[in-house]
Protein backbone atom coordinates (compact mmCIF):
# COMPACT_ATOMS: atom_id res chain seq x y z
CA UNK A 1 0.00 0.00 0.00
CA UNK A 2 1.30 3.23 -0.86
CA UNK A 3 0.56 6.53 1.25
CA UNK A 4 1.33 10.46 0.18
CA UNK A 5 2.69 12.86 2.95
CA UNK A 6 0.44 15.59 2.22
CA UNK A 7 1.69 18.03 4.73
CA UNK A 8 4.55 19.14 2.90
CA UNK A 9 4.54 22.46 0.64
CA UNK A 10 4.98 21.37 -2.91
CA UNK A 11 8.33 22.06 -5.03
CA UNK A 12 8.96 25.34 -5.63
CA UNK A 13 6.39 27.27 -3.45
CA UNK A 14 8.91 28.90 -1.11
CA UNK A 15 10.58 31.00 -3.31
CA UNK A 16 7.24 32.43 -4.53
CA UNK A 17 5.93 32.81 -0.90
CA UNK A 18 9.26 34.58 -0.13
CA UNK A 19 8.76 36.72 -2.88
CA UNK A 20 5.42 37.56 -1.96
CA UNK A 21 6.48 38.53 1.28
CA UNK A 22 9.54 40.68 0.23
CA UNK A 23 7.08 42.65 -2.31
CA UNK A 24 4.73 43.42 0.78
CA UNK A 25 8.00 44.37 2.93
CA UNK A 26 8.99 46.62 0.41
CA UNK A 27 5.09 48.07 -0.24
CA UNK A 28 4.65 48.55 3.50
CA UNK A 29 7.92 50.04 3.67
CA UNK A 30 7.76 52.84 1.37
CA UNK A 31 4.27 53.94 2.74
CA UNK A 32 5.64 54.51 6.11
CA UNK A 33 8.39 56.47 4.66
CA UNK A 34 5.87 58.23 2.47
CA UNK A 35 3.67 58.51 5.88
CA UNK A 36 7.22 60.02 7.87
CA UNK A 37 8.20 62.50 5.02
CA UNK A 38 4.10 63.71 5.01
CA UNK A 39 3.90 64.29 8.94
CA UNK A 40 7.81 65.74 8.75
CA UNK A 41 6.78 68.12 6.11
CA UNK A 42 3.34 68.66 7.99
CA UNK A 43 5.31 69.98 11.33
CA UNK A 44 8.08 72.10 9.57
CA UNK A 45 4.76 74.33 7.59
CA UNK A 46 3.18 74.65 11.04
CA UNK A 47 6.87 76.26 12.05
CA UNK A 48 6.93 80.27 11.78
CA UNK A 49 9.41 81.86 9.90
CA UNK A 50 11.05 82.52 13.01
CA UNK A 51 11.08 78.89 14.67
CA UNK A 52 12.60 77.56 11.09
CA UNK A 53 15.41 80.50 11.36
CA UNK A 54 15.99 78.92 15.50
CA UNK A 55 16.50 75.64 13.89
CA UNK A 56 18.71 77.09 10.85
CA UNK A 57 15.85 76.52 8.29
CA UNK A 58 14.21 78.54 5.40
CA UNK A 59 10.91 77.72 4.17
CA UNK A 60 12.40 76.51 0.69
CA UNK A 61 14.52 73.70 2.53
CA UNK A 62 11.41 71.84 4.01
CA UNK A 63 11.32 69.85 0.96
CA UNK A 64 14.48 69.10 0.66
CA UNK A 65 14.25 67.72 4.56
CA UNK A 66 11.08 65.71 4.32
CA UNK A 67 11.85 63.50 1.24
CA UNK A 68 12.14 60.01 1.27
CA UNK A 69 14.98 57.89 -0.20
Amino acid sequence: MAAFDTTRTSYGSAPVAGLIARTFYVLVSGIIAWNDARVTRNALHSLTDRELEDIGLVRGDIEDISKTH
